[in-house]
């Protein structure tokens, strides 16, 4: 698959890109992409939530009343769960949801992930370029100028550069990776996505190790 590079303004810079097609035309595994957006999101969670349970509540442990003939239930602690202030029944506690995927499975996961990006002609190769300061108007034109769309873009770039971050911060339909970050959930959750020129070769030989 060929793509034109783009300059800045959206004009062709006469520069014809061949995606790999280890990377870019596999048949894509759609439970393995499954697995690892599962993973990707599981880990994402902290797994904090913290409630007390009866033990837990300082309260006197004095009996309320006499066992019987009081002409209601029977209770023993205003720790019970059914008192205001008593301790929370099967409440959250703390656990890790981390879990483990194997190496191969993610890398298909990755590239199913981008082969499905490139039939749909959702991927835009832009020639490398920086920002001299964060402006998010300037960036703005550029995401407008490539046609990427005003849906959820995702640049990915050969290594970070604060400025191009910072100039896209405020823009809530674009997200700002480095090839080092590149993962399965942040392709599929993306409406298009824009390649630096230069990280199509980058995933290409990550994918043969």
């Amino acid at each position: 698959m060929k793509l034109d590079v783009l300059k800045i303004d959206g004009t062709p810079s006469g520069k014809q890109v061949e995606l790999a097609d280890s990377v870019f035309a596999v048949t894509p595994n759609d439970h393995a992409i499954y697995l690892d957006v599962v993973q990707y999101l599981a880990n994402q969670r902290h797994g904090n939530a913290k409630t007390k349970d009866r033990s837990e509540i300082a309260h006197s442990t004095k009996k309320l009343g006499r066992q019987k003939g009081g002409g209601g239930a029977r209770h023993g602690s205003l720790k019970a769960n059914i008192f205001v202030g008593g301790g929370r029944v099967f409440g959250p506690v703390p656990r890790f949801y981390h879990n483990k995927l194997n190496k191969k499975l993610k890398k298909l996961a990755r590239v199913s992930a981008l082969s499905y990006k490139a039939q749909e002609n959702a991927i835009i190769l832009l020639e490398p370029f920086t920002m001299e300061a964060p402006k998010t108007k300037e960036f703005l034109q550029i995401v407008t100028a490539i046609k990427a769309g005003d849906r959820k873009v995702l640049f990915v770039l050969p290594q970070n550069s604060d400025n191009i971050f910072l100039s896209s911060r405020n823009l809530p339909q674009v997200n700002v990776i480095t090839v080092d970050e590149i993962n399965t959930y942040a392709i599929m959750n993306a409406n298009s996505l824009v390649l630096i020129d230069g990280v199509q070769d980058t995933l290409a030989q990550r994918n043969e190790r």
